[in-house]
């Protein structure tokens, strides 16, 4: 089964393994970049990157904007490995925009230079 729209998979591709099991290779998250209309976010009590995606994904017309948090989590200048940890009150967290989200982070050119 092909990863869903809007995974984080969606740039990867099935290799056979030295098994011939098929495995997803992946490819370079999107890092981050500075973008004019990327909006900053100070954590507060009770956020995680779960409800940041919900909250500024919620009216793009995404399914599943919480499934999202993965482009948080990586287009921070220090990416964030482990979503289960509690983030760090007070720390500032980069939400790329929806724009950011169509035109860079999920563009067809960028599949096509993560194909083998």
């Amino acid at each position: 089964m092909p990863p869903r729209r809007h995974s984080r998979h969606s740039f990867a591709y099935a290799v056979k393994d030295a098994n011939g099991h098929l495995v997803l290779h992946g490819t370079e998250p999107y890092r981050f970049k500075v973008f004019a209309d990327t909006r900053e976010h100070v954590v507060r009590d009770g956020d995680t990157l779960f409800t940041l995606a919900g909250a500024y994904y919620r009216k793009a017309n995404i399914p599943r904007p919480s499934g999202l948090w993965w482009v948080i989590a990586d287009f921070q200048p220090s990416p964030i490995h482990d979503p289960t940890l509690q983030l760090d009150l007070g720390r500032i967290i980069y939400i790329p925009s929806v724009r950011t989200l169509t035109e860079e982070i999920f563009a067809e050119r960028r599949r096509r230079s993560a194909a083998p």
